[in-house]
């Protein structure tokens, strides 16, 4: 057991994926994986391992925010040698052509977060995905025609900008990052660390040029597709 996760060795697979919310995490569980059993309860986190076609997969929690899966993407390594880890959650559009409900596979994640400043001593580290996990989810999103988007994104410290900036995405939109998260680029760097795989599959839940949202219940139930897709890098 770790400090925020009470499954014993062996209870959880070597591919996992991530959500943000936990209450997606006991969906993903209940309604895609068979013989699917909770392993983790802790500050209500829910973490879950079953199986899809025939594969071990575990499920996990998250929270939000960089420190948060930052805590949990270690222990996952460290206490039970996960080896991919994939992120699903949901990002914000700022880009005119990445629409609500595409799917955006984050090739690398660009951040105005401290936190690597702080690792690498004020110096800049490129987040980046694994390339093996990126060609995979690639291939089957254009298999399945979906509408998906390639490119760089922003994990941002900031859910609630600031009044006194009049556009805060506008650098990043001119240098063609394609929309804004919380997680991926902590996710990617602590892959990095333990030389591990990791990848993140967003769906647009939000289009902040547009100013276009979809619910909250959507944002938790209607994710089926990313899911899929997710589900295939197993």
């Amino acid at each position: 057991m770790s400090v925020h996760n009470n499954a014993r060795k062996g209870d959880i697979a070597d591919f996992i994926l991530l959500p943000g919310d936990p209450r997606r995490a006991k969906l993903i569980a209940e309604t895609f994986l068979t013989d699917a059993k909770c392993y983790n309860e802790v500050r209500g986190m829910l973490g879950y391992t079953g199986f899809f076609n025939g594969k071990r997969i575990s499920v996990q929690g998250t929270g939000m925010g960089m420190p948060s899966i930052s805590i949990y993407a270690t222990e996952l390594i460290e206490e039970y040698g996960v080896e991919k880890l994939v992120r699903i959650g949901s990002c914000g559009s700022i880009q005119e052509h990445v629409n609500i409900m595409d799917i955006v596979l984050a090739m690398s994640a660009c951040t105005d977060s401290g936190m690597n400043k702080f690792r690498f001593n004020g110096k800049d580290f490129a987040p980046t995905a694994n390339f093996e996990l990126l060609k995979k989810a690639y291939e089957v999103a254009e298999k399945n025609k979906l509408s998906a988007h390639t490119g760089s994104i922003l994990t941002s410290d900031f859910f609630y900008g600031e009044s006194h900036i009049a556009d805060p995405f506008l650098s990043w939109k001119t240098y063609n990052v394609l929309g804004v998260d919380m997680e991926a680029a902590a996710l990617y760097s602590i892959a990095a660390k333990y030389k591990k795989k990791a990848l993140a599959i967003l769906t647009v839940s939000d289009h902040l040029l547009k100013k276009q949202a979809i619910s909250a219940s959507d944002r938790q139930n209607s994710f089926k597709e990313m899911i899929n897709l997710a589900l295939q890098l197993a």
